[in-house]
């Protein structure tokens, strides 16, 4: 019996250790799939969200866009109205030169309406007076158009919607009644087209291809959109009556009046639906998209945004493996915890190796703990050995820019040089010859070379010297000024043209030698990329960004690569050939104007490269 009870005990536990891993990792599973499930459904809903507000702004934009178009027509019959040759043909005067007169007045206010077409007719719906009158026949063309308005004063409307029945055109016409003493004496219609602003539509959503623009009107039936398949098409299925009477309106094409073959499959808050339509080419899309409506009560029309979704889904998708990384990462963490508790439950029970491992555990304690201060320490040197060796950097990376003018600059000083000693001899000569007027204009010229060497040894001093931050108002244009002279040799020997926007007012808060050791960075690497480009031009401009001066150094020479813009502001990156650079320039410059707390930026305008910084402006600088 005691051998059975043991194997017995035996299979017990067997059987609970098998158990224990298995519902440990049916935990974890079920823990990373409902964080990924979470994640997933957050980032679909907060992605729906700003896609439903983006939505309501463009519906809003949108509507606001049609009804201003439609307004400025509304009134227009009712100015027609009170016009002397109009009342004329009304009250009865039908004689030729009054129709005449009635007709140019029409097609005067046609043309400064911008509208299609102007016309009056009587109340047995003959055609008084057209604003197409000039063409001969169109006022047989306009001569169909009372039924319609006669319908529509019945109905109570001064506007309604109707479309060309050869060409499609998107047509929308106001009529009102003329009245006299409660007589009536006819109408005046006014006929003008949608499609300009339809073809807006249809513009911007070839460039977005995120959103499509639908306008429905009463009988719902699509009358603008942005996609021109879905045109005149009806958003509901159509049974054999209701197709009848929309074909008997005219109001629209007959062969188009077809269902759109839109289907809702869900009806979320706010009045947002999930939909399923067509693309261009007839074929059902299989990501849903948002559709948000909001009413023309005006007109009795519906405005429709349908929005594309994938993005969103993408994004959900996305957070979803992330969210279950996460969770598989604190799942782990936990297991390895479990683990680590298990193991020190295993040390509590041995007392003795306990007590033997806590007194190891303290000495190693003390022992890290004297490690960790002399890395601290070491640390704390190194990060003042650093910030020494930066500055030795900055330094080291203006006297390699000084290197690289010396050639130039000695070419500058030289020139003068040479006229120094002309004109020096040529001084004594003339003293000689007592000839002093003409001695004394040789000494002038002698000044004024010496006063040129003195700016540039003046301005080699200055941008040499190692100065400490020292934040101040300075003026930018002063600072490109100084770096035009530094460069001067370069951009006469390499023909580089120099364009500098920047006013004279502008202060801003930062150390001008800094600034002008960024300045002669950027500008020594734009004048290099140009060196085989047929145009060379340097900009300088700066413009306000709020309470911030933004400078831009801009080239015109040939197109950098994606690939090389991403690695601009790594150390010891250059495109230079091997000598010519090392690739600490823009490094160099990026930490300066962060210094100044601003940012540099690389960027392409035209395919031209341009670095962008911006610096802080003094308060109270008076910058325009």
């Amino acid at each position: 019996m005691q051998a059975v009870d043991g194997e017995s005990q035996e299979h017990k536990g067997r059987w609970r250790r098998f158990i224990g891993p298995l519902a440990l990792g049916i935990v974890m599973l079920l823990s990373v799939l409902g964080a990924a499930f979470g994640t997933y459904s957050a980032s679909l809903r907060s992605g729906m969200a700003q896609i439903d507000d983006m939505a309501i702004h463009q519906l809003d934009l949108y509507a606001s866009t049609l009804e201003s178009e439609l307004a400025r027509y509304a009134d227009l019959p009712g100015l027609l109205e009170v016009d002397r040759d109009i009342q004329s043909l009304f009250e009865g005067d039908r004689r030729p030169q009054a129709r005449a007169a009635a007709n140019r007045k029409l097609a005067s206010f046609n043309v400064m309406a911008s509208s299609m077409a102007i016309f009056l007719v009587d109340p047995r719906g003959a055609v008084l007076a057209s604003s197409d009158a000039y063409r001969g026949d169109a006022s047989a063309e306009v001569r169909t158009m009372p039924l319609f308005l006669a319908q529509a004063l019945r109905d109570g409307k001064t506007g309604f919607f109707a479309a060309d029945p050869f060409t499609g055109m998107a047509d929308y016409y106001f009529a009102q009644r003329v009245e006299r003493e409660g007589r009536f004496l006819g109408l005046i219609g006014v006929q003008i087209s949608l499609d300009p602003l339809e073809a807006t539509w249809v513009a911007m959503s070839l460039r977005s291809q995120s959103e499509e623009i639908l306008v429905i009107d009463d009988n719902g039936v699509v009358i603008m959109t942005s996609v021109p398949q879905w045109k005149y098409r009806t958003i509901s299925l159509l049974t054999p009556a209701e197709r009848q009477v929309l074909e008997a309106s005219g109001q629209y094409p007959p062969q188009t009046i077809e269902p759109l073959g839109m289907k809702v499959l869900k009806v979320l808050d706010r009045g947002v639906s999930m939909v399923q339509l067509p693309e261009s080419k007839g074929e059902p899309k299989a990501t849903p998209r948002s559709a948000q409506e909001r009413p023309l009560s005006q007109f009795g029309w519906r405005f429709m945004i349908v929005s594309d979704l994938s993005e969103v889904a993408n994004d959900a998708v996305f957070a979803a493996w992330s969210g279950g990384a996460i969770a598989g990462f604190f799942c782990l963490l936990a297991l390895y915890l479990l683990q680590r508790r298990r193991a020190m439950r295993q040390l509590f029970d041995a007392r003795n190796a306990l007590q033997q491992a806590n007194d190891t555990l303290e000495a190693a304690v003390v022992q890290r703990t004297s490690e960790l201060r002399a890395a601290n320490d070491t640390l704390i040197g190194e990060m003042q050995e650093r910030q020494r060796a930066e500055e030795e950097l900055l330094q080291a990376g203006k006297l390699a820019v000084l290197g690289q003018m010396s050639v130039g600059v000695a070419h500058e000083i030289n020139q003068p040089l040479t006229a120094l000693r002309a004109l020096s001899t040529n001084t004594a000569l003339l003293l000689n010859k007592g000839r002093i007027p003409e001695a004394v204009d040789n000494l002038k010229a002698i000044g004024d070379v010496a006063a040129r060497m003195g700016r540039i040894t003046a301005q080699l001093k200055s941008f040499a010297r190692k100065t400490h931050v020292l934040h101040s108002a300075v003026s930018p244009r002063a600072a490109i000024a100084n770096v035009c002279v530094l460069l001067e040799h370069r951009t006469t020997a390499e023909q580089v043209q120099v364009k500098v926007d920047v006013a004279e007012d502008l202060r801003v808060l930062c150390d001008l030698n800094r600034l002008e050791q960024v300045l002669i960075n950027l500008a020594t690497n734009a004048i290099d990329a140009m060196a085989g480009a047929e145009v060379r031009v340097l900009s300088i401009s700066a413009h306000l960004c709020g309470d911030r001066l933004c400078l831009r150094v801009a080239d015109t020479g040939p197109e950098v690569p994606d690939a090389v813009m991403a690695r601009m502001f790594e150390p010891f990156f250059s495109t230079k050939p091997a000598g010519e650079g090392l690739g600490l320039g823009l490094v160099i410059s990026s930490s300066i104007v962060r210094e100044f707390g601003g940012k540099l930026r690389v960027g392409k305008a035209e395919s031209a490269l341009f670095f962008e910084f911006d610096l802080p402006i003094p308060k109270g600088a008076g910058n325009v």
